[in-house]
């Protein structure tokens, strides 16, 4: 899973260069593209990245050229899973605590963006669409506007979902349920929060790992590095700790044991990290510990939201 904004956090000189990199792999490894599920995504407007189409909005035709530019950069001739990274309207998303409704007026209509996609599908570029941090409005609209107009069905959202931000558990889940859509979680990890590795130094303490949290003032500024979700962080890691678990286990394995999800998004900078999260896969929580992470739950309730 990439997308052309990426690497993070956002800068101008790196924005497509995680799909550049990838698609140097392929091209360097030949046989490797066949073996994988690839996924991108088309930015939305530019929230405060004016380097994105010059800071304007997102039009069927930006769709269209952002697929081709990103497939250049994948050195690929199709996409497996195509999303839209966050929706072209205004919703209440990245820290953002209310809908506004001043600001609830559509550019580009939702029906206007799934066309483009159809087009992307029907000249063999993309084979399946998916949505990402999207509201159960929006992934209603979308599977109702394809069911209407015989338009491409989107397959997946790509939300956030963890210990510290279980959002999606609060709406998004009946309605993927009953629309039959899958939940790709992201930041499964809590941007390293879920790892234990702030919990003796915080982000500034002598010591600190330096992880994107500490070391990027823009990401500092984020849910992910609140003192509430760090706070809550550091019940649930101590909590893995106790059933004898590191808490990049136990974190993992909870998000393994949600019907929803139907696939996890990680991040590692090394291969240890990778290594300690592909062991995790087939660990069974007990229903002591599923308690006891909702107990934590009804205290602290979704701080990385």
């Amino acid at each position: 899973d990439t997308a052309e904004m990426y690497s993070v956090p956002a800068k101008a000189e790196t924005c497509g260069s995680t799909e550049s990199i990838l698609g140097n792999w392929f091209a360097n490894n030949p046989g490797v593209r066949q073996k994988v599920v690839l996924a991108t995504k088309v930015a939305g407007p530019s929230r405060g990245m004016p380097w994105i189409r010059e800071g304007a909005g997102m039009t069927p035709q930006d769709i269209l050229n952002s697929c081709d530019a990103s497939l250049k950069r994948l050195k690929t001739d199709v996409i497996d899973l195509y999303q839209i990274h966050w929706p072209e309207r205004h919703v209440p998303a990245f820290g953002m605590m209310y809908f506004d409704q001043s600001k609830a007026k559509i550019e580009t209509s939702l029906h206007a963006q799934l066309e483009a996609m159809a087009k992307l599908v029907k000249a063999g570029k993309v084979r399946h669409v998916g949505l990402s941090n999207e509201t159960p409005y929006g992934t209603h609209e979308f599977i109702r506007l394809a069911e209407q107009h015989g338009l491409p069905r989107v397959q997946t959202v790509q939300n956030p979902y963890c210990l510290v931000n279980r959002t999606f558990d609060n709406a998004m889940d009946e309605t993927c349920h009953h629309l039959k859509v899958s939940l790709l979680a992201y930041s499964p990890l809590g941007f390293g929060s879920l790892t234990g590795k702030y919990d003796q130094t915080g982000l500034d303490g002598p010591g600190a790992p330096m992880g994107r949290l500490a070391k990027y003032e823009s990401m500092r500024k984020q849910r992910w590095a609140r003192q509430s979700t760090l706070d809550a962080a550091r019940l649930y890691n101590q909590l893995a700790r106790d059933h004898g678990m590191t808490p990049a286990q136990m974190a993992l394995a909870f998000c393994y044991t949600r019907w929803s999800v139907a696939s996890t998004i990680i991040g590692v900078t090394s291969v240890a990290q990778l290594e300690e999260d592909v062991k995790v896969w087939g660990t069974q929580l007990s229903a002591e510990v599923l308690a006891e992470i909702d107990a934590i739950r009804l205290v602290h309730r979704d701080p990385a939201t």
